[in-house]
This record gives C-alpha cells, sequence and structure tokens, in this order.
C-alpha cells in the first residue's frame, strides 16, 4: 500500500524472518501484529512479497496443525443499503456478548486521482476507539470488480489466527460482488426496503450467494417487513426454505442483533470449515494466478480445468501463497 507505514522490525531479527516474525505474532494471538500484517499483505514490492509468503505460511493450517479459528465473514449487498452503520453496532454488540476480538476489513471505492481509500473506515464504521481488541482497516479496491481489494483473501485467513471474528465488508458494487463467497465463511447479504432490490438479486444471482439475509432500516415498518417478505419469497422460487431472512434496526434502540450473532454461529456449526477452506485457498491461487499470468499462463499449464486437477492434488494444508508458486512453477516447466 503506498505510504504505508513499514512492518516494524524485531530487534536482532534479520531481514528476511520479518514475516515470520509476524506471522508467528498472529500464531501466539497477539491483535497488535495485525497492522504490521496488512501492511506486508497489501505492498506489492518484491520482497515484501516474499515476506508476506512467509508471513501465510505461519499461520497455514500446516503450520497451525489446525484452520484458523477466527469465523470470517462477509458482509455484501447494494451502496446505500446500510452495511456499515449495521457493521457498526455489530462490531459494538459482539464486543458486549463475550467475544473476544473483532477485525473488520473495509473495502472502499478508490480515488481516480491517488487510487487510495475513497472513504475512510472511522467515517463509515464507528467503534469504541479505546478497545485495543476491535481493529478496522480501510483498503482501496482499486480495479477489482469482485467488490474485494487485492490482497483481502490472505489478509482475512492471517487475521483469522488472531481474531474471533473477521468481517469483510466489500465496496458495494452490486451484481459483481460474488467473488466474497469464495472468500468468507459465512456470507450476508444485506438489502433495504423498498428499493427494488429483490428482483435486481434474482437476475444477478447474488441471490444464490447468501447464508444469510439482511433487510436493514426495519424501523419503517411495513416496508420492511414487505421487502423480508419478498426476499423469502424468493428464495423458496430458488428451492430454499433454509437461508434465514432478519429485518433489523440499528437505530437506537437496535434490534435483532442477537438472531443475527446467532445465525452466524449456527451457519458456522453446520460448515465443513476445513472442506471450505481448502477449496477457497484453490480458487484463490488461481484466480490470483490467472490475474497475474493472463490466459497466456492458464494454458501454459494445460488450462483452466488442468490446474484446478493439479491444485487438488496438493496436500491439503498448504496456505494460498504456495499453491499459486505450485501454478508458477507448472507453467515454467510447461
Amino acid at each position: 500500500m503506498s505510504g504505508a507505514p513499514r512492518p516494524t522490525q524485531p530487534s536482532g531479527l534479520g531481514a528476511r524472518g520479518i514475516g515470520a516474525a509476524i506471522g508467528a505474532r498472529l500464531r501466539a494471538r497477539d491483535l497488535t501484529a495485525a497492522p504490521d500484517a496488512l501492511n506486508l499483505l497489501e505492498s506489492t514490492t518484491p520482497a515484501d512479497r516474499e515476506q508476506a509468503a512467509a508471513l501465510l505460511r505461519e499461520v497455514s493450517p500446516r503450520t497451525l496443525g489446525h484452520e484458523a479459528p477466527g469465523h470470517i465473514i462477509g458482509v455484501t449487498g447494494p451502496p446505500g443499503a446500510g452495511k456499515s452503520t449495521l457493521l457498526s453496532v455489530l462490531v459494538r454488540h459482539l464486543r458486549d456478548n463475550g467475544y473476544e476480538s473483532v477485525a473488520v476489513l473495509a473495502v472502499d471505492p478508490s480515488s481516480r486521482r491517488s487510487g487510495g481509500s475513497l472513504l475512510g473506515d472511522r467515517v463509515r464504521i464507528q467503534s469504541d476507539s479505546t478497545d485495543p481488541r476491535v481493529f478496522i482497516r480501510s483498503t482501496a479496491a482499486g480495479e477489482r470488480l469482485g467488490g474485494l481489494a487485492r490482497g483481502t483473501r490472505a489478509a482475512a485467513q492471517a487475521l483469522a489466527a488472531a481474531f474471533e471474528i473477521v468481517v469483510i465488508e466489500t465496496v458495494g458494487v452490486g451484481q459483481a460482488e460474488t467473488e466474497i463467497a469464495d472468500v468468507a465463511d459465512t456470507i450476508a447479504v444485506v438489502v433495504q426496503p423498498g428499493g427494488g432490490d429483490v428482483l435486481q438479486f434474482l437476475k444477478s444471482g447474488i441471490m444464490e450467494i447468501p447464508d444469510i439475509l439482511i433487510v436493514t432500516k426495519a424501523d419503517l415498518g411495513q416496508i420492511a417487513l414487505g421487502t423480508q417478505r419478498d426476499l423469502t419469497a424468493a428464495l423458496r422460487s430458488l428451492g430454499d426454505r433454509s437461508t434465514p431472512v432478519i429485518a433489523m434496526s440499528s437505530l437506537a434502540p437496535a434490534t435483532e442483533f442477537d438472531a443475527l450473532a446467532q445465525a452466524f454461529e449456527q451457519h458456522r456449526k453446520r460448515l465443513d470449515v476445513t472442506a471450505h477452506r481448502e477449496r477457497i485457498r484453490r480458487a484463490g491461487a488461481l484466480l490470483d494466478f490467472i490475474q497475474e499470468y493472463g490466459e497466456h499462463g492458464l494454458q501454459a499449464v494445460g488450462g483452466r480445468l488442468a490446474a484446478e486437477h493439479l491444485l487438488e492434488a496438493q496436500e491439503p494444508g498448504l496456505d494460498m501463497q504456495a499453491l499459486a508458486t505450485v501454478l508458477e512453477r507448472a507453467a515454467k516447466n510447461g
């Protein structure tokens, strides 16, 4: 990230060990390592990318001996639906109800002039600045159309080693946001009442990705309840009768945040986290490889299907960067 402070180098540690040291701090649940970790993961310099790979190895399932314990939650939906206001209340609710730590990665639209984040995290998502167990970071989406910034996958996986809850709020670009399905454990799609979003979602395919649907601004009464009914009917038309549709209000007194937290927990309990995370690491590695080397690189490994089979043949527990390296080597040898 341009202008970002450099990671702090531990005393007596060689430059090649910075990434591994940050990863070790995350493994030890040292929440103060989060800013250094994201600075490294967002950097595009060759030296920092090497260190980022070392960091990811330290928090990989292979090193941990299990999947990172944090619950990665994706929150997406159209602009103006109230995602940031909802998250401001949700973070406070989670901390007040016994959750040990919460990290939020807010992916913002990019400034055409600077390329940086157009909206600041402290402007959009309010939190208790004195709470050391809450971490909020804004990242510019850049040219990415999938609602996520470069490095968001890696950042979420790294922070899940230290934080109990990791929330990714996407930029809000509409139908292109389905990329979140290849990052999060649980996906919540936020809809504002009376905005005609239900029909648009059915057309775009977004209705296929949510584990939870949230109707904001329930304080509007019948308009919100009508949207809740429409969403429930839309899900049933797709053969889905299990996805919860929760109408909630972020205005004081906030309502249904207990139900939302419970829905998150119930979905996580039903999920085969190991199989799911293995799949999204492979998907992320393939996407990063294609973005780096294009269709020419993909053809060098024999096409998409051959690349997928190659990744599936690797031992479980490898981090995303290690999987991408497998593809790079295959392309060079092909």
